[in-house]
């Protein structure tokens, strides 16, 4: 026997009771609930008269929002097994074999302040709750108080009752949610937690998908450090591939080069649905959209999960993300981007000969500098474009005690990221206020309930790729690359090392697996506003972008037509070198699509050779020295191109 609270397929506040064997008795009142609007709702059962009272009142009275409801209904009462000691809040148990404890009936929504009692309430109480009001007989009659706005970082929910009735969530729902009392004055869940008692539950939310373990690979002692994939192969199928890194062992770093892996990216863009779901994405990419068998299956079966650029089934973005699931978009087949991507400079270092462990940003994230302590020089992939506040803080000692980093990218160290301090493979973002998004936090939704830290682009809160990498991201285009030309500020001998075997022709990269060009795809930019070095070498500039290449929003103040490549100037990529405190360096080339001209010509290019002189300098243990002081307060001609 079981009782349940719903929402009919007519939108109607519906009570139900069951007797376990399939005979299920309703009530339901007769006006629907609006969609997105705070409402007051309770049910209470009187099995002694069998009457179920059901009432529910908008959070607010005015306008359209209607007023309260309130109705008493006879119903059958069912006397067979006893209830499941289960108790679900957003969905209700399903059938499921083999013992498992599964979910059906999810509800797609935000709850606050969910209360059982041990006894039946009139309707004048049920109005006296709904309109705040305290109902002194049912202090002592309480089952459960669960106060969704304790320990908003963790996935387990508090019973305040005192009768410990604590409950775990499944899947993540979103958490630090404003709720039905936000009031508006404080945005920050921490500061006023008792207006953040809501969670938004979705019917799509997945943290880990809970597949029994079918095999086991245990690394051999002495595999190298690296990218790798298991291939898993079926009748009638093509193959998957299940993608694992290879550290080196702990404290025995087997190189003095390490590329960073771009796993918190990775993960934010895993099974991404977005190209199949957005009206304009045709427009945006300048061509027919090309679905491969992995976008079909996803799009067919939602159940895999989504990623940080999609949206819930109610229309709320996607937070969280993570990797304990079958993640089909991170494969040796991937496109030209994230993980497609990095593969063509993985690729690089193995055509080359050159050896280079490998780390991911998780390790990173956890272990902090100490793990680069042992390496020159640091890679990043194409687009290393989500970073923790630690993996930020890491790079950044890194560079200070005299380490280098190549930047192989663009739109790098975009996004502020959470890495959920206890649940592993799971990060958080917040799309708060500004920047390129396929979706906008709600308003007073912009810390992360996993750390409380402040959500939304790293260049609103004080910390610019500019200041990291001497760039940062400015223009997208997805219709076609182009080519660099040399910057006048090329000739200075502190770069001199970049043209090891490279002819200084008028214009270079105008060649690529992505767009036939090594500046394409999304741009960054040299701009001493944002923080970039006064002292850093620009180069190269790309041109001859068409205007499918735009500005990013964050660029510009009010909308303007001259926002593509013909017509501003500051749709570009730059090449910067500069140095940093202790000897360090820093080379960042600034687009994504630099990593895809790596390979042409059986890797003979100058992408290639520009790649290769910068890592072998950045390899040689002698210091960089800093340009004298003089120059550091000078703003050195840098090159513009007519478009």
């Amino acid at each position: 026997m079981g009782f349940a609270i719903e929402i009919d397929e007519m939108g109607r506040l519906t009570f139900l009771m069951g007797d376990g064997e399939g005979k299920v008795s309703t009530a339901n009142l007769p006006t629907p609930l609006l969609e997105r609007q705070w409402v007051f709702v309770a049910a209470s059962y009187s099995a002694k008269d069998r009457t179920v009272v059901l009432h529910q009142s908008p959070a607010c009275d005015i306008g359209d929002l209607g007023s309260a409801e309130t109705g008493k209904f006879d119903i059958t009462a069912f006397h067979g097994k006893r209830a499941q000691r289960h108790f679900f809040i957003a969905a209700h148990k399903a059938s499921g074999g083999d013992g498992l404890l599964l979910a059906g009936g999810h509800y797609n929504g935000k709850i606050d302040s969910p209360k059982l009692y041990a006894c039946a309430l009139s309707i004048e109480e049920m109005a006296s709750l709904g309109c705040g009001a305290a109902v002194d007989r049912l202090n002592q009659g309480v089952s459960a108080d669960w106060d969704f706005s304790i320990d908003q970082g963790s996935d387990i929910f508090k019973d305040v009752s005192g009768n410990g009735l604590n409950g775990r969530l499944v899947n993540m729902p979103a958490r630090a949610m404003k709720g039905f009392n936000w009031t508006g004055r404080f945005h920050d869940w921490r500061t006023a937690p008792s207006e953040y008692g809501a969670i938004h539950f979705h019917d799509d939310d997945l943290y880990d998908a809970g597949w029994a373990t079918d095999f086991t690979f245990t690394i051999p002692s002495g595999l190298e450090s690296g990218v790798y994939a298991a291939r898993l192969d079926a009748q009638h199928a093509s193959p998957a591939y299940v993608i694992f890194f290879v550290r080196p062992p702990k404290g025995q770093a087997t190189s003095d080069v390490v590329y960073l892996a771009s796993t918190a990216t990775y993960m934010a863009y895993a099974n991404q649905s977005l190209i199949a779901r957005d009206p304009l994405d045709e427009m945006s990419m300048g061509s027919l959209l090309i679905f491969g068998e992995d976008d079909l299956f996803l799009n067919e079966n939602p159940e895999y999960g989504k990623s940080l650029y999609d949206l819930h089934s109610d229309g709320s973005g996607v937070c969280y993300s993570s990797r304990l699931r079958p993640v089909l978009n991170m494969s040796p087949n991937a496109k030209y981007w994230s993980f497609g991507g990095d593969g063509y400079l993985t690729g690089w270092l193995d055509a080359l000969g050159i050896n280079a462990d490998v780390i991911t940003d998780e390790d990173l994230h956890n272990e902090g500098e100490s793990i680069l302590a042992p390496y020159r020089v640091v890679l990043t992939g194409c687009h290393p474009e989500y970073v923790s506040l630690a993996m930020w803080d890491a790079l950044k000692i890194h560079l200070g005690r005299g380490g280098r980093l190549m930047y192989l990218g663009g739109n790098g160290f975009y996004w502020r990221t959470a890495f959920h301090p206890t649940l592993p493979g799971l990060i958080e973002v917040r799309r708060a206020e500004d920047g390129s998004r396929a979706w906008s936090a709600e308003a007073g939704e912009y810390f992360m309930s996993t750390t409380g830290e402040y959500g939304g682009m790293w260049r609103r809160q004080d910390r610019t790729p500019n200041q990291l990498v001497g760039i940062g991201f400015c223009a997208q285009g997805f219709m076609c690359g182009s080519y660099y030309q040399w910057c006048p500020d090329s000739t200075d001998p502190r770069v001199d090392f970049v043209f090891d075997g490279v002819t200084k022709s008028s214009k270079f990269g105008d060649y690529g697996l992505s767009g036939n060009g090594a500046a394409g795809q999304e741009l960054d930019r040299y701009d001493l506003s944002l923080g970039s070095p006064r002292h850093a070498v620009v180069i190269a500039t790309s041109t001859g972008h068409t205007d499918n290449m735009v500005l990013a929003k964050e660029e510009f103040g009010a909308m303007h037509w001259m926002i593509g490549g013909t017509e501003n100037n500051n749709v570009r990529s730059d090449m910067v070198f500069f140095e940093t405190a202790g000897g360090g360096a820093v080379f960042s080339v600034g687009s994504i699509s630099w990593p895809m001209s790596l390979p042409i010509n059986d890797y003979d290019n100058d992408v290639s050779r520009v790649t290769r002189n910068v890592l072998e300098r950045f390899r040689d243990p002698e210091p960089f020295p800093l340009p004298s002081s003089e120059f550091l307060g000078v703003v050195s001609p840098k090159c513009l191109v007519a478009k």
